[in-house]
């Protein structure tokens, strides 16, 4: 049976249906706005698996190049691996489903999102966080609440929900709100500097947004949505053995929910966990997973209890300390821009690379074609926690943290026209105990003024965690890893001291985030991020006046773009000549804007002699240098420039009186001349003894 609902959301209408596609999955939900199309669908394993950790979920996100009507590039002509943009998409997907699934779920759950349809005008992404949790309310999977998502600008000074690419491009606010009709439960922002305030009223405004489209998926749950299956296995230790490693646990977690090292906590813990295992597997029959799992509950019981009834937290802080921070520029010696920002036992080491247009990233989407300039890459070593692991390619979560790292730092980068450059930050985590995505956009900001970019201002940021538990609640100002396994939320908010210029928040309570707390934690969190501020302006207040030794020189020059083609030449003949006789490095852009790039001075400084003059125009009463190229009884045709030649008339080559002109000059002489008339049909009437 085919079920439909729809409704106007912002400037067109938005669609939920189901019944008419991949009716084998469990459900399966076709969203649509404007001409954007998504297919999202979830399927659930019959079989449990082991015990498992956490909620064996995966989200997948993947845009169809037909979908635009486009044909993948590449050798095979197919899409490949995902794209950043997919990955982060999935990433996005998952963050505020994964706390509504019930803890303990056992059965492998695959939502996946498949853009069959863009018409470049709204992005995918919302759509297909909606999409996954329709799809999960339609199907027997246990999913408690609706799950909506909208997108908010600020365009022309009032909020929009579902902007499109064009508006958002006009926009301060880049903002993703999800929730459920109790609350939110994850936000994703990239801001212009926006203040605080600003960016509460934002929230709110999508949070008010998000219950048309939770009302959408209720309706359609009703049309067609299956019983839900209670054979699905939910595993939850037994309360009798919660309550015996509560009995045998609980003081000597107390002793070690005193201050400690992160390293000496968790070796006791892991000691503490060992003997309780070996002891009740022996007395109670207890499989070791059921016992981790009873111990994992209490450990988390008691360090909740310590940070709300002591008001410090385990490593001893007050709720609003920082860290202890240092840092430093400069300190690897033959890199562009380098820096080193610890806090605590979290520390990133990033480096700044400066690169010509070349060095350019091109991006192919549904939306089109775009080139990236400013780049940053986060690497997360196992070292950095004391693991040992095999090293692969980047994972999600890496790119998510340097996603949202890039997102902070872009607001202060400086245009193109401004910095010619093209930019890598490369973000490697030496040590890490919390907040090292936070870590990195302070590094970054380091490195970038070191290297000598001339950003804006710096850029700080901090992980704000929560312990709520009815109506207690702790806010924590940077949060340890110990905060965020145990917290409520993960908060993290980047930005100058203007203003925010990123945010992102993955709250764990079903229940979600009231605006009003989100506000009082961002509240909370600006006194914060000014501390860090000023503890970074103490290794570096502003951009280094010059750029590295090792860093190219680029210079930018202007010229007509129908004069283009002189500094091409037939076949790129005339380019490649210029190269190879400078060694500078040459971009000419459609726009006239030609960027020359070399380490070495004399030779920029040489090319970019070359392509101005052969992109010069001959202007009346400026000197040039002349060759003798013809020889008539009535003159000499000199060369001023390539490809352009004046007449020195005889009366004009000398100042005394001239029988023949090769009394005066031959072919092959060079001397200076004054151009004294362009006539109207563009001949070039020059004079040598005007400029004698």
């Amino acid at each position: 049976m085919t079920a439909r609902v729809s409704t106007s959301l912002g400037q067109s209408s938005l669609s939920l249906e189901t019944g008419a596609l991949a009716r084998q999955a469990d459900g399966a939900v076709v969203v649509q706005q404007g001409g954007t199309v998504v297919l999202v669908t979830a399927v659930c394993s019959s079989a449990p698996l082991e015990k498992v950790g956490i909620v064996p979920l995966t989200c997948d996100y993947r845009e169809k190049t037909y979908a635009a009507g486009k044909i993948p590039g590449g050798f095979f002509k197919r899409e490949g691996r995902p794209t950043e943009k997919e990955i982060l998409t999935a990433r996005l997907m998952d963050r505020p489903i994964r706390p509504l699934l019930p803890k303990g779920f056992l059965h492998d759950l695959q939502v996946m999102a498949a853009v069959l349809s863009s018409d470049g005008e709204y992005d995918p992404d919302v759509l297909a966080v909606a999409g996954a949790s329709c799809a999960l309310r339609i199907s027997s999977i246990p999913f408690p609440d609706a799950l909506g998502a909208v997108r908010v600008g600020l365009v022309n000074h009032q909020f929009v929900v579902n902007p499109t690419y064009r508006q958002l491009s006009q926009s301060s606010i880049d903002l993703v709100v999800a929730g459920t009709r109790h609350g939110i439960t994850m936000v994703e922002a990239g801001l212009k500097e926006v203040p605080e305030q600003q960016l509460v009223e934002a929230i709110a405004f999508g949070s008010q947004q998000l219950k048309t489209a939770i009302a959408m998926q209720e309706e359609l749950t009703s049309k067609a949505g299956k019983p839900k299956n209670a054979g699905l296995q939910i595993h939850r230790p037994s309360d009798e053995l919660i309550g015996l490693v509560r009995k045998l646990a609980v003081p000597e977690l107390r002793h070690l929910n005193e201050p400690k090292k992160k390293a000496e906590r968790h070796e006791a813990i892991a000691a503490l966990l060992k003997a309780l295992t070996e002891q009740l597997a022996a007395e109670d029959s207890a499989t070791p997973g059921d016992v981790a799992s009873a111990f994992e509950v209490v450990d988390r019981e008691e360090a909740r209890r310590t940070i709300l009834e002591r008001t410090t937290r385990i490593d001893g802080r007050a709720y609003t300390e920082l860290r202890t921070i240092t840092c430093e520029v400069g300190v690897l010696p033959r890199t562009h821009g380098s820096g080193l920002f610890t806090r605590g036992e979290t520390q990133s080491l990033s480096v700044t690379t400066l690169g010509t247009s070349d060095d350019e990233q091109l991006i192919e989407a549904l939306e089109g074609e775009s080139y990236k300039r400013f780049m940053l890459h986060y690497n997360f070593p196992p070292f950095s926690v004391g693991e040992v692991r095999p090293l692969r390619g980047p994972g999600r979560r890496e790119i998510g943290h340097g996603a949202l790292a890039e997102r902070a730092l872009e607001p202060v980068i400086p245009p193109k026209d401004e910095f010619p450059y093209t930019i890598r930050v490369v973000s490697d985590i030496l040590e890490s105990n919390g907040s090292s995505s936070m870590a990195t956009v302070c590094a970054g900001a380091l490195s970038l003024m070191d290297a000598g970019v001339p950003i804006r201002a710096s850029v700080s940021g901090v992980a704000m965690g929560l312990v709520k538990e009815a109506s207690r609640v702790a806010i924590l100002t940077d949060i340890s890893g110990l905060e965020d396994h145990v917290g409520d939320m993960d908060f993290k908010v980047a930005g100058t001291r203007l203003g925010t210029t990123a945010l992102q928040v993955d709250v764990k309570l079903p229940e979600g985030l009231d605006v009003e707390l989100i506000s009082t934690i961002l509240a909370q969190a600006h006194p914060a991020r000014m501390a860090v501020l000023d503890a970074m302006a103490k290794a570096i207040d502003r951009p280094r006046p010059q750029l590295s030794i090792y860093a190219p020189r680029i210079t930018t020059l202007k010229i007509n773009p129908e004069r283009i083609r002189d500094v091409i030449g037939p076949g790129g003949r005339t380019i490649r000549k210029i190269i190879e006789e400078t060694g500078a490095t040459i971009d000419v852009e459609d726009d006239g804007s030609v960027s020359v790039a070399s380490n070495d001075a004399e030779k920029s400084q040489r090319a970019i002699e070359i392509i101005r003059t052969l992109t010069e125009d001959v202007e009346v009463g400026k000197v040039y240098a002349a060759k003798v190229k013809r020889i008539m009884n009535f003159g000499a045709f000199c060369e001023i420039l390539p490809g352009k030649e004046g007449l020195v008339h005889v009366s004009e080559l000398s100042d005394k009186y001239v029988n023949k002109v090769e009394d005066v000059v031959k072919i092959g002489d060079e001397f200076r001349v004054k151009v004294i008339e362009i006539d109207e049909q563009g001949r070039i009437n020059l004079s040598r003894k005007r400029a004698l």
